[in-house]
């Protein structure tokens, strides 16, 4: 009887790991809960990308529905999604700002040159650190963040007609009303 035991354990471990492995194979990625939704956006200050030698701090936004867009020119995704924040900056329904993240900034400036600059204006996070204290998992990501700093919506990876269409614009539209 105990031999049957030994060799049942094992197996219904096993079994157990492989259904929660094989749920997660229907699992969408992109969909990864973010802990910071409905809490403060951390605060910061650092450098603009226009002009290293002044300073952005996120008490600039305080009382505006803004987007925070994060992204680097290294990133084939961002460039991807840039015409829709192109797009979305000709419209001029909220601020759009900028963190380029664990970039250089001659390529970041380059970057924008070539491609249009959609930002109201853009921050450099060389080292990450930012990045990491709003749970960034890659390049690109957007937020939406309210007037009192609290970030309503993140979107993991670059932002598509869809998502732009049925759900960020429709949260900004919201947001300026409330």
């Amino acid at each position: 009887m105990k031999r049957v035991a030994l060799f049942l354990v094992p197996l219904v471990g096993f079994l157990v790991l492989a259904a929660f492995l094989l749920r997660g194979l229907w699992l969408n990625p992109r969909e990864v809960p973010s802990p910071l939704i409905g809490k403060p956006a951390p605060v910061f200050e650092k450098a603009k990308l226009a002009q290293p030698g002044e300073m952005f701090a996120s008490r600039e936004m305080a009382g505006q529905v803004w987007i925070l867009n994060v992204w680097a020119s290294w990133c084939t995704p961002c460039r991807v999604e840039h015409p829709l924040m192109n797009e979305l900056a000709s419209r001029r329904i909220v601020p759009i700002i900028g963190m380029n993240y664990k970039d250089n900034p001659d390529a970041a400036r380059k970057w924008l040159a070539e491609l249009g600059d959609p930002y109201t204006t853009t921050f450099i996070d060389h080292d990450g650190k930012l990045g990491i204290d709003f749970g960034v998992y890659g390049v690109p990501e957007t937020f939406v963040i309210d007037r009192q700093g609290i970030i309503r919506y993140k979107h993991i990876g670059p932002v598509t007609p869809e998502a732009m269409k049925e759900k960020i614009v429709p949260l900004l539209q919201e947001l300026q009303k409330s």
